[in-house]
């Protein structure tokens, strides 16, 4: 049987940071002492106006094969967990597939909000387990504050933009050890985007459209996803045969530093087997646990043969855990050809893209003239 381990790891914000005095300065009514206590968030980081979610996946698709020492042709599938796709079709994976220039790979994307990235995680492993794959990228990106009504206090305050990547590769010794995830659509209208769907429509045909601002009923969520995240890191933790004082890092969704707090205390897990950076980046939805991955080890907080718990939740209601054994040692040096090397390898792709596309439009003009004569 193969396991999948991680190999690979890669993050990217954009560089537009706003702190809690900018919502202070726009006239909320609100305070940097009212936000901070509530939510534990100082600071979040904004995408500008021409960036897209497939823009901040390929630069941490990019870190991810850099750290793996990877090519992106090694790939064999792309999935990106988002709720904040490029377009309704085709999927950001598709798009992030062919700018890393990971030809052959199969792309799809994965919706379930914040807890997109774990259930992402766990399909991936399923892939490398039955043997349908070898290298999987796994990516959370999401871009949030374009949905937000930034006269809303109760939701404004709380999203970041941001992407974060792992790559998994089959092995013969086991990296994820166990995994759940799970759902309650009762609650599906608590965390919405109303707007973009089928359910409300734009083409004259009678349906009202809805607007496409994210709103949130944020007690009911607060409640259920303290219940949510201890049940199913539980449940990892029971059927990876360990015990609590076990696990060494636990990396919970990043939304809200009152949850991670109540999650843990519940959990029975000392404060400083917990990671936390909310306070540094809000919630940005999908992306929040890679970047916590890339943060922890960063901080030398993660080691070869160290049990991680990751959990999150999510719209939908949904969520996901799964219980890891670290095996990637962070590399005390990386080869500066690196950037070199992928500088150009993403180029080939864009031209062979070009290529490609007008390969097709000559193809097309080539048969409309032989079905003309």
């Amino acid at each position: 049987m193969k396991y999948a381990q991680i190999a690979g790891w890669g993050m990217y914000v954009p560089s537009t940071v706003i702190t809690n005095d900018a919502f202070v300065r726009m006239g909320l009514d609100t305070s940097e002492d009212w936000i901070t206590s509530r939510t534990g968030i100082e600071q979040r980081f904004l995408v500008g106006l021409d960036e897209a979610t497939s823009d901040m996946a390929v630069k941490a698709g990019l870190h991810a094969l850099s750290m793996a020492e990877m090519h992106g042709r090694e790939i064999d599938l792309v999935i990106v967990a988002t709720c904040t796709p490029d377009h309704v079709m085709p999927s950001t994976a598709a798009i992030v597939q062919n700018r890393l220039g990971a030809d052959g790979a199969g792309a799809l994307d994965i919706n379930a909000a914040c807890a997109g990235f774990v259930y992402a995680l766990n399909m991936a492993t399923g892939q490398i387990e039955s043997g349908r794959a070898t290298n999987v990228l796994v990516i959370g990106a999401d871009e949030l504050s374009i949905y937000l009504n930034w006269k809303d206090r109760n939701t404004c305050i709380l999203f970041g933009d941001g992407a974060g990547a792992v790559i998994l590769k089959a092995s013969d010794e086991p990296g994820i050890m166990s995994s759940t995830m799970g759902s309650d659509g009762s609650g599906a209208g608590l965390l919405t985007i109303p707007g973009g769907g089928s359910r409300f429509r734009t083409n004259g045909n009678g349906r009202k459209p809805a607007n496409s601002y994210l709103t949130m009923n944020g007690p009911q969520v607060f409640r259920w996803a303290t219940q949510m995240m201890t049940s199913a890191a539980e449940r990892v933790i029971a059927s990876s045969s360990l015990k609590p004082e076990e696990i060494d890092l636990f990396i919970p969704h990043q939304a809200n530093l009152r949850i991670i707090e109540a999650t843990a205390k519940r959990l029975g897990l000392d404060p400083e087997k917990v990671f936390a950076n909310v306070d540094r980046y809000g919630n940005t939805s999908a992306a929040s646990i890679p970047i916590a991955i890339c943060e922890a080890l960063d901080q030398g907080l993660i080691h070869v043969g160290d049990n991680i718990v990751l959990t999150s939740f999510g719209a939908g209601l949904s969520w996901a855990a799964v219980a890891v054994r670290w095996t990637a040692p962070v590399p005390e040096r990386r080869s500066p050809w690196v950037p070199f090397r992928q500088s150009l390898e993403t180029r080939v792709a864009a031209v062979r893209s070009v290529l490609r596309r007008q390969q097709r439009r000559v193809g097309t003009v080539i048969d409309e003239r032989l079905r003309r004569d």
